[in-house]
């Protein structure tokens, strides 16, 4: 089931609804499956379904004897279905789904004695760890429509998706805030490599003075590879995915202050690690400063040119109305970010800290 949740967790990384499963004979992991019917264009492509199609091309036969399946969350008719016809012996599921369950939430396939096969079932393996990762989904997913239907305030503007399009993709989750005091209306952008995880510890990085989110990628990929809990990474209002207030006196080093520290505390957040861009440090030192029961410990990051990442600066800013943060923290003629020794350092360091709590 655990190996199922990392599934699941990739099925959310890609924006489909986090479920994952494991198909096992003997021990043996034959296949794995995650959601990805909104990538696939299929409504059959569920992780159940995904796990049994591999599992039947390498076994060479559609029928699955003896084989059991993991998966986060209960079955519905359509998968339950194709269990029996797969002959599968047992099903294991971790969330039950009030909504479509065919296990025993709405209705229970598996135990209809008129079918010509029997499935054992067993449920609530690991069912917290399920459910609070579909929650965690859905809660972004509200939030999200929340922020879609806030209108724009007059005195900003927003990035248009156009201008990402070019980019890669983010490996992990993109979220957005928009309802705390301190920001105003305006809607701030973030990512998040865990949002499953409830309060709790984590690394918080902020991008250097005329970057964002994206920059800060090789530092997210050695804090994670060290075993960061969670790491964290917010687009500053005025840059990246962030609205864009259109005058530069709204950027003040005390403003951006307060909303992080009440971003860090409707997360939960607590016992962090803010690693910070050194272009940036005057704001990191103030966060540290006015949330020191969230920071305990705060790393200033140093920044290299970083050429490859020049269509990510320029992507924020189609034209001179967008650049009032550009021009209160200073124009950047060059993308940077944190150089890959200098990443794994810090990584050593935070993973130090965490070690010791």
């Amino acid at each position: 089931m655990a190996q199922a949740l990392d599934e699941a967790r990739a099925a959310m990384a890609a924006g489909e609804v986090p479920v994952g499963a494991v198909l096992v004979k003997d021990g043996k992991v034959l296949a794995t499956g995650r959601n990805m019917p909104v990538a696939a264009h299929d409504p059959t492509a569920h992780a159940e379904v995904q796990a049994l199609r591999a599992a039947a091309q390498s076994m060479g036969n559609y029928r699955l004897d003896g084989c059991e399946l993991f998966v986060t969350l209960e079955p519905c008719a359509m998968c339950a279905g194709a269990m029996l016809h797969a002959r599968l012996s047992r099903v294991v599921f971790g969330a039950a789904d009030p909504k479509t369950g065919a296990a025993g939430s709405v209705v229970d396939l598996f135990a209809s004695a008129q079918l010509n096969h029997q499935t054992q079932v067993e449920g609530g393996v690991l069912a917290d760890e399920c459910a609070q990762l579909l929650q965690g989904f859905f809660r972004g997913r509200r939030e999200l429509a929340k922020a879609a239907a806030q209108p724009l305030r007059d005195d900003a503007l927003r990035t248009p998706e156009s201008c990402f399009e070019a980019l890669p993709a983010s490996p992990w989750r993109e979220d957005e805030v928009i309802d705390l005091p301190a920001l105003q209306g305006l809607r701030m952008s973030y990512v998040d490599t865990a949002p499953e995880t409830g309060p709790g510890p984590a690394c918080v990085c902020l991008h250097g003075a005329g970057m964002w989110s994206r920059h800060e990628q090789p530092l997210v990929e050695a804090l994670l590879a060290a075993g960061a809990p969670r790491v964290l990474v917010p687009d500053l209002i005025g840059f990246g995915r962030s609205d864009k207030p259109k005058r530069e006196t709204f950027h003040t080093v005390e403003w951006h202050r307060d909303a992080l520290c009440q971003w860090m505390e409707r997360l939960g957040i607590g016992q962090a690690v803010l690693v910070v861009s050194e272009s940036m440090r005057d704001l990191g030192e103030a966060v540290a400063a006015a949330a020191p029961q969230r920071v305990a410990q705060l790393l200033i990051a140093r920044e290299s040119p970083a050429p490859e990442l020049e269509a990510a600066r320029r992507a924020p800013f189609p034209d001179r109305g967008y650049e009032a943060a550009l021009r209160a923290f200073g124009r950047p003629r060059q993308a940077k970010a944190v150089a890959p020794e200098e990443a794994a350092a810090l990584a050593r360091r935070a993973m130090g800290y965490f070690a010791a709590i």
